[in-house]
């Protein structure tokens, strides 16, 4: 695709409202030359950024932790975000299109001649742009998805939401070269992330999760499970999850910003439970579009 046949979505970058076809970058940006910074993923209901001061905490942290000051201000993110949702708005009008939307947001370390060292001083680049959401398909969720295992071949950072993405492509096109929906990944024999999703494991009506640590990013739904199984008076524990367990699991579910909550019922071509989607999910789906309600 040629810059000039992107969509004419708004976006911004340093400084400036544009469209993707009129943005430009510089080819020694480190983002470009290392994938030499973070970015996150927010969704947007009803013209309402959701959850969005937990984005940006975990904005915080990432930028922490790869060393690059955060360009703005949490006031001046939301402004930002919400000129992009309402210039959108004002795009598409009131065409079936228009739906909800998601943010993007990038921060990268910035210009500079190629060196592995992180050259301090640098002003961040920064680019955001607003599309709309693709959710799932409804047979999706009535039926639940196809996915398949790998072994976690990728960093042990990954608690950084890192632009550096090149393991989570190649471990999302393992599932997308057998016709699966994604790839549940294990570590050492223990349930990790999907490429670009948390996995839960129910099991004799408990929710079970991973550890937040640094083998997987914690998904801001983390929190959001973790709650709507609390109001649901459902079991919730984070802890290292062997393979035979998600195997043998009645349950097992994907979260991310696009999927919400997501069942799984067949996985490497084997029924989950009795391969469908089942009660725990039922409830947790039910209790997010509550949540979306009163965001």
């Amino acid at each position: 695709m040629n810059p000039s046949d992107l969509p004419p979505l708004p976006c911004y970058l340093n400084g400036e409202y544009t469209t993707l076809p009129n943005a430009k970058i510089s080819v020694m940006d480190r983002g470009f030359i290392f994938g030499d910074g973070v970015y996150e993923v927010a969704p947007v209901y009803g013209g309402r950024p959701f959850r969005f001061a937990e984005h940006m905490a975990r904005l915080d942290r990432s930028l922490g932790e790869l060393r690059i000051a955060n360009p703005k201000t949490r006031e001046q993110w939301l402004e930002l975000v919400q000129r992009l949702v309402g210039e959108y708005a004002r795009s598409i009008g009131s065409r079936p299109e228009a739906g909800d939307q998601l943010i993007y947001i990038q921060v990268t370390r910035g210009v500079a001649m190629r060196d592995h060292v992180m050259i301090p001083g640098l002003e961040p680049t920064v680019f955001a742009f607003v599309n709309r959401m693709s959710p799932p398909a409804e047979r999706d969720r009535s039926e639940g998805i196809a996915c398949v295992t790998a072994d976690d071949f990728r960093w042990k950072k990954a608690h950084i939401k890192s632009i550096s993405l090149a393991g989570a492509v190649f471990a999302r096109q393992l599932s997308a070269d057998v016709g699966a929906y994604e790839t549940v990944m294990f570590r050492d024999g223990f349930l990790s992330e999907a490429a670009a999703s948390n996995v839960w494991v129910v099991k004799d009506g408990k929710v079970l999760g991973v550890p937040r640590d640094n083998l997987v990013l914690e998904g801001i739904r983390f929190g959001l499970i973790e709650t709507l199984c609390r109001e649901a008076g459902i079991p919730f524990e984070l802890r290292r999850i062997s393979r035979e367990e998600v195997l043998a699991a009645d349950e097992l579910m994907l979260s991310s910003a696009t999927k919400e909550v997501l069942p799984i019922t067949r996985l490497d071509d084997k029924a989950v439970g009795n391969g469908r989607p089942g009660p725990i999910y039922d409830r947790l789906y039910a209790g997010y579009q509550r949540a979306k309600q009163n965001s």
